[in-house]
């Protein structure tokens, strides 16, 4: 196999101390933290789509982008992307990576001649997995990108586009069965409306539904075991989207009786574009049993768009951190970089600068949160802080007891005065102790 990144070795764990800008700083792969190693608990994946096709094209300019693979076409740019691919994933020390379809194989004429170049990557990619114990952590299937899908996927007014995107989940549920995929995604890209007036919402939802129970079907007629995910996102390209945010997301799986086959994938800049912070969405989403897999990134708060930044931000990672360590963890699911360099860093080596970044900020974000969650220096401030709820008049509330006129009973002669403190500062001020002290 030829290489492709010669300049790189093997990035390794150096410590916090090191200068050295292709080695790791926080994370280490082997290093125990609550319990787990690093890599068991965040279960790093390279997102195929931003690091191998990216060219760097923006509605204002032209690609950028500098990859070994430049001035290949076709078949032969997707085979050689595949050697690169997992030349990347070993000298990183990636176990998973996540992939769309149309990100790893060239469209036809036909779905029978695309259909047919996947078959030849899938099998060069299933050979590449063998011999290098590399794993699939989520495939997905873009029916964004090309026209056929303006109007929508599943949502689409038109039958045959239906159809075509029932095909084409089919076909990737098939890759996903024969490489592995421990999930498999929906993001809805397009599952959405631009205007209400030539909108017929509840067909348009009651069909999404009808696709994704006729995946689980299929799923279950092919043997595919693999957890399914939603992932949520309020809008950019639809003006406004169906899976809008967590809370959105888990209503639409119990309306349409979903909510056990499903869980969410939860990525950072979509809960900024829908006014959320991470883990707000991460939270709505453990304390609902529905937390089944992060997309680790951020956005700029400045834009209103999905900007796919490797995340660097030590407050999100510590955060988000937390509630996955209440979650148990993210059992089949993982920490996927749906991130990209940014346009003006347009050389291969970029690449390994900015999964570096990640993977070391949300390694410092797990070893602070652990010692958080270990200390139960929050959990006590919530404790404390509803301990009204313990006895008397709101332990009856809480075990559901109390009625309208009990509590009027008791609120009827007795003067209600409130002068305790969220202590808002004193937690920031701790937390900033925390990111700041723990080793």
């Amino acid at each position: 196999m030829l290489a492709y990144f010669n300049d790189v070795l093997k990035i390794p764990f150096e410590g916090k101390h090191s200068t050295n800008p292709l080695a790791f700083k926080e994370y280490n792969a082997d290093e125990v933290v609550f319990g787990k190693t690093m890599a068991e608990h965040l279960r790093f994946a390279v997102s195929y789509w931003h690091t191998f096709t990216l060219t760097g094209a923006d509605p204002f300019g032209l690609p950028t982008m500098l990859r070994p693979w430049d001035g290949y076409s076709g078949l032969d740019l997707a085979k050689i992307r595949v050697e690169a691919a997992f030349e990347f994933y070993e000298k990183l020390g990636v176990e998973y990576f996540c992939f769309h379809d149309r990100d790893i194989a060239p469209e036809g004429e036909t779905l029978r001649e695309t259909n047919k170049n996947l078959d030849v990557i899938v099998a060069m990619m299933q050979d590449y997995m063998k011999s290098s114990g590399k794993k699939l952590l989520w495939n997905t299937q873009n029916m964004f990108s090309n026209p056929r899908f303006v109007h929508g996927a599943a949502t689409s007014p038109f039958a045959d586009v239906f159809a075509y995107a029932a095909a084409q989940v089919k076909k990737s549920l098939e890759i996903a069965k024969t490489l592995g995929a421990q999930n498999y995604v929906f993001w809805g890209g397009r599952e959405g409306y631009e205007t209400l007036l030539n909108t017929d919402m509840k067909f348009e939802l009651d069909n999404m539904a009808r696709l994704l129970s006729l995946a689980c079907d299929y799923a279950d007629e092919i043997g595919f075991t693999g957890q399914f995910l939603l992932e949520p996102k309020p809008k950019e390209p639809t003006k406004h989207q169906y899976d809008y945010d967590a809370a959105t997301s888990i209503a639409f799986l119990q309306k349409y009786g979903l909510q056990d086959r499903f869980k969410l994938n939860i990525e950072a800049n979509h809960a900024m574009l829908a006014g959320h912070t991470f883990e707000h969405e991460l939270m709505v989403s453990r304390i609902n049993d529905m937390l089944g897999s992060v997309d680790a990134n951020q956005g700029d708060s400045l834009l209103g768009w999905d900007t796919d930044e490797f995340p660097t931000d030590l407050y999100s990672s510590t955060l988000a951190m937390v509630q996955v360590l209440k979650n148990g963890g993210l059992h089949s699911g993982g920490l996927n970089f749906d991130a990209k360099v940014r346009r003006g860093s347009m050389t291969p080596l970029d690449l390994f600068y900015g999964h570096i970044v990640g993977m070391d900020s949300f390694a410092r974000g797990l070893k602070v949160a652990a010692k958080l969650v270990e200390d139960g220096v929050f959990d006590q401030v919530v404790a404390d802080r509803y301990a009204s709820y313990q006895s008397g008049i709101g332990q009856e509330i809480a075990q559901g007891k109390a009625t309208m006129q009990s509590l009027e009973q008791y609120v009827l002669d007795k003067p209600i005065k409130l002068e305790v403190s969220g202590r808002q500062e004193l937690l920031l001020a701790k937390l900033n102790q925390y990111l700041t002290t723990v080793e």
